[in-house]
């Protein structure tokens, strides 16, 4: 049997019919007897009878083969694929190991979904991650034996990453931060300044130190009593003799560069730096006349010089808008004192019986002002049963004075970094703050830690700054799909550089309509993992083969897939 395709045409007209037919042979000749007419099915039907009469056998997709796994495996692409494009795997070791392996696992998922290294061995096996990198039967003492590996590699993976983006005469920013620390075993943890709000847990402190754009590039941790300016001299250290670097300009906030860190700076020549003056060293400046608030109706910076500071430049700055902002809070403080002030002259009043003695109504007042750390602007008077108070206005006035002045200095000389440039060098340490919230929140989730021992403490915030590593340079290629300014590199070095910054037209248009040029939805970068993560990687087994074959297939991209694919090189 087959299906006769007949052709004709009547009246100007084409007319296509499709006949069932059998063909036998009668007296030497070849004739046809139609069976049935298969015009009126539809194209598909008639395919498939005139494939089965020609042998084919069809059967439903659930009796041909069956998945047996299905796992996310967008994300994970999307990572690996970041690191090899970065060389992370030569970074960590020129050689294939099974450590390299589980570091590179380790950093990875420190990216897709931040977890103890024992849920990492759990959770790697839900996606494609265990599998791309042959680490499936990896267990958690295995991990901690690959930290161990790394933080002995970590001299030589930090002086890559020097090799790679710093160079002579170029700038580094360095800052600290610090994180608590749950448990009291380690040596590194230590009551101290503590920056995450957790009263009463010990910290751990960590130095990032990066290269002008964000990038880290090294680690130190230190224990939780550490000062922020005790950490400088291993920084200095680094530079000039691990990254043998003779010409560089430090950049760090004014309670890093103090002036002790300072004049310890200027032994070396070719080590220069930019910082900022505290506050009673501006106003010093102000009363001694080398500064003159006239100075700033003409223009919001200006560069002085002075005696107390020789070889440096200073550059003074006033910011109307950070005036207003700090006038406003000092009102609202004063009042909030003055009010509980009030409370207390009235409780001091009512002890008629037992009346309060000074020292009782001393402790009260000392609570009282220090509250909102107004002390040096209030005078009292405070005796038994007796307590006056009134604000001190010369204080006040002097304070007033400082009201949206700032001051940068440095050692640099203006032939090689203008004013401005100045200015805006030192404001580039908000990369290294962003460094560091993508440390301690959703991205990199670097707290609680847990480990109990000095090294693996050391390793686990170095495998956080390899993590960020990735996420940067991921970042900035997939700037287009999150609420990322893309104009911002350009704007740092062109816009002025005491004025608030402002988000570019194309930064607020996405915050406004949450979708990109293009139409697309906007993401954070947690969210766009997540809906990277959707597309799924399926193992589907043969049933018609003895061995039970497999094979796999990757869901086809969305729309916004298929631009961060293409963001990423993927």
């Amino acid at each position: 049997m087959h299906v006769a395709k007949i052709v004709r045409k009547h009246h100007g007209k084409t007319y296509v019919s499709y006949l069932l037919r059998q063909s036998y042979r009668h007296d030497g000749k070849v004739l046809h007897r139609t069976l049935g007419n298969l015009s009126h099915l539809p194209p598909r039907l008639i395919d498939l009878i005139q494939r089965s009469l020609h042998g084919e056998v069809f059967v439903s997709p659930h009796e041909a083969f069956r998945t047996t796994a299905s796992k996310p495996h967008g994300h994970v692409d999307a990572v690996l694929t970041t690191c090899r494009k970065l060389g992370l795997e030569d970074l960590i070791a020129s050689k294939p190991s099974r450590q390299r392996s589980l570091v590179l696992a380790l950093v990875a998922q420190r990216i897709l979904f931040p977890c103890s290294k024992l849920a990492t061995t759990r959770y790697w096996h839900t996606t494609t991650l265990a599998e791309e990198l042959g680490v499936g039967d990896a267990h958690s003492k295995e991990l901690y034996a690959a930290m161990d590996w790394l933080l002995a590699r970590q001299p030589d993976i930090e002086a890559k990453l020097a090799r790679r983006h710093l160079a002579e005469g170029g700038v580094v920013l360095y800052d600290v931060s610090s994180s608590f620390y749950e448990g009291h075993t380690c040596p590194l943890a230590r009551h101290g300044h503590d920056r995450d709000g957790k009263k009463g847990l010990p910290i751990i402190v960590y130095g990032l130190l990066t290269d002008a754009q964000g990038r880290p590039v090294a680690l130190d941790v230190y224990p939780g009593n550490t000062a922020d300016p005790a950490t400088v001299p291993d920084q200095v250290e680094k530079l000039r003799h691990r990254f043998a670097l003779t010409r560089v300009v430090l950049v760090g906030d004014r309670g890093m560069l103090t002036q002790a860190r300072i004049d310890a700076l200027r032994q070396y020549p070719g080590l220069g730096w930019i910082s900022a003056l505290r506050s009673e060293a501006i106003g010093e400046l102000i009363e001694a006349g080398r500064l003159q608030r006239s100075r700033f109706d003409r223009t919001d910076l200006a560069e002085i010089r002075s005696p107390d500071f020789p070889g440096e430049r200073l550059i003074a700055c006033y910011n109307p808008l950070l005036a207003k902002q700090r006038r406003d809070k000092r009102r609202q403080l004063l009042e909030a004192t003055e009010e509980d002030l009030r409370r207390l002259e009235a409780e001091v009043r009512r002890r008629t019986r037992t009346p309060l003695c000074a020292a009782q109504i001393g402790l009260k007042a000392g609570r009282v002002i220090g509250r909102h750390k107004m002390a040096k602007h209030f005078q009292l008077d405070i005796a038994d049963g007796v307590f006056r108070w009134r604000r001190a206005e010369t204080s006040i006035g002097r304070e007033e004075q400082l009201d949206g002045i700032y001051m940068i200095r440095t050692s640099e000389r203006a032939k090689a970094l203008a004013a401005a440039d100045c200015v805006r060098t030192y404001k580039s340490l908000a990369r290294v703050e962003q460094a560091f919230r993508c440390f301690k929140g959703l991205d990199l989730r670097v707290r609680p830690i847990h480990h109990r021992v000095d090294p693996r403490v050391r390793a686990h915030l170095f495998l956080c700054l390899l993590a960020y590593y990735v996420e940067w340079h991921m970042r900035q290629a997939l700037a287009s799909l999150l609420y990322a300014d893309e104009e911002l590199a350009e704007d740092r070095v062109e816009r002025d550089p005491v004025k608030p910054a402002r988000p570019s037209e194309s930064a607020q248009a996405k915050k406004r309509t949450h979708e990109t040029g293009n139409g697309l939805p906007v993401h954070s970068f947690g969210s766009l993992l997540a809906h990277l993560a959707t597309r799924v990687r399926n193992t589907h087994q043969v049933l018609s083969e003895p061995a039970g074959a497999t094979f796999q297939q990757v869901t086809e991209p969305d729309a916004v897939q298929a631009e961060a694919l293409r963001l990423l090189n993927v």
